[in-house]
C-alpha cells in the first residue's frame, strides 16, 4: 500500500471527559498511526458554563509521559490566557518531557464569555493581535535559552534565562480562519491552522501575505481542520478512505490535515478508519 500522502493528527475534545479517558484515546492514537493529537485551550465550555473543561498544557504535559511517537500540540493555545514568558518556560518543558514532540498553536481567542467569567483580559481585536506578535518573539527568545533582553507592551525581560532550552524549538502554528488571521500567521508563525471550509478561499491570502513578509512557503506548514458539524459517524466521508482524503487535501495544498473534535462515541470510528488506512 502506497503512503499516506500527508500526515493525519487528531484534536480530542476537552469537554465533558476524564483526564483518564484522554490520556488512553492519546495512547490509542499513537498505536493506531495518527501523527499527532492536539488539545483545545479553553477553561470554560461554550456550552454549559458547569460542564467540565481539561486544561490544555497540563493535560500535554500528562501525554508526553504517557506516549512515545505521537507529536503534542496546542489547537489553538489563547493568547489571552497566559503571560508570553509563563507559556515559553510551560511550552519548554513538555518539549522537554516529550523529546521534542510538541507543536504550538496559538490564535487570538475568541470566547468572551469565558474571560468575563474568570476575570481575564480580553481586549478588542488589534490589541490581541499586538500580544499574539508580541508573545512569538518571546517564545523565540526564550526557547533560546538566553540571557534575554526585551520590551515589549506588555512583557519586559531582562537578562532572562530559560532552562531547559526547548528540543527543536517547536513549531508555532498561528490559527486564523479570517483574511486577517491568514495574514496574521503568514508574517508572524512557522506555519497556519485554518477550518477546512475557509481554506480555498483564505489560501491566496496566505500567500500573497508570505510573499509580502519575504517568507518561503517551503518553510511553512499549512494544518486544515476537518470539522464535522455533527459528530463522525463511521459512514463520515472522510473516515471511509483517510488515504483518499489526504490525497485530496495534498493535491489542494495542505501539508497536513487534523480530525477535528473527536468525542468518545466516536473515536472507535476514528480509530477503524486508521485501520482501513494502515496508517500505523
Amino acid at each position: 500500500m502506497s503512503p499516506i500522502a500527508l500526515p493525519i493528527g487528531v484534536n480530542l475534545t476537552s469537554i465533558g471527559v476524564t483526564a483518564g479517558w484522554w490520556l488512553d484515546s492519546a495512547r490509542r492514537l499513537e498505536k493506531a498511526g495518527f501523527s499527532a493529537v492536539w488539545s483545545w485551550d479553553h477553561f470554560i465550555s461554550r456550552g454549559r458554563r458547569t460542564d467540565p473543561v481539561l486544561e490544555c498544557w497540563t493535560t500535554l504535559a500528562a501525554t508526553a509521559a504517557v506516549t512515545k511517537r505521537i507529536r503534542l500540540g496546542s489547537l489553538v493555545t489563547n493568547v489571552m490566557n497566559r503571560h508570553a514568558s509563563v507559556l515559553a518556560r510551560m511550552a519548554a518543558t513538555v518539549a522537554d518531557l516529550s523529546d521534542g514532540r510538541l507543536d504550538v498553536g496559538i490564535g487570538i481567542g475568541g470566547h468572551p464569555a469565558e474571560h468575563e467569567a474568570l476575570g481575564i483580559p480580553f481586549p478588542r481585536v488589534p490589541e490581541r493581535i499586538a500580544r499574539l506578535e508580541e508573545t512569538v518573539e518571546v517564545l523565540r527568545a526564550l526557547w533560546s535559552g538566553g540571557p534575554v533582553d526585551f520590551s515589549g507592551p506588555t512583557v519586559r525581560l531582562t537578562e532572562a534565562h530559560a532552562f531547559p532550552i526547548a528540543l527543536g524549538p517547536p513549531r508555532i502554528i498561528v490559527g486564523g480562519q479570517t483574511p486577517g488571521g491568514a495574514r496574521l500567521a503568514a508574517r508572524t508563525g512557522d506555519g497556519w491552522n485554518v477550518p477546512a471550509e475557509h481554506f480555498a478561499a483564505l489560501l491566496p491570502v496566505y500567500l500573497e501575505a508570505l510573499g509580502t513578509a519575504e517568507r518561503q512557503r517551503s518553510e511553512m506548514t499549512i494544518l486544515v481542520s476537518l470539522q464535522s458539524p455533527g459528530g463522525w459517524p463511521a459512514e463520515e466521508g472522510a473516515l471511509e478512505d483517510l488515504a483518499a482524503e489526504a490525497e485530496r487535501w495534498a493535491q489542494s495544498g495542505a501539508d497536513e490535515l487534523v480530525l477535528d473534535w473527536v468525542r468518545p462515541r466516536e473515536l472507535s470510528a476514528v480509530l477503524d478508519a486508521a485501520d482501513r488506512a494502515a496508517l500505523s
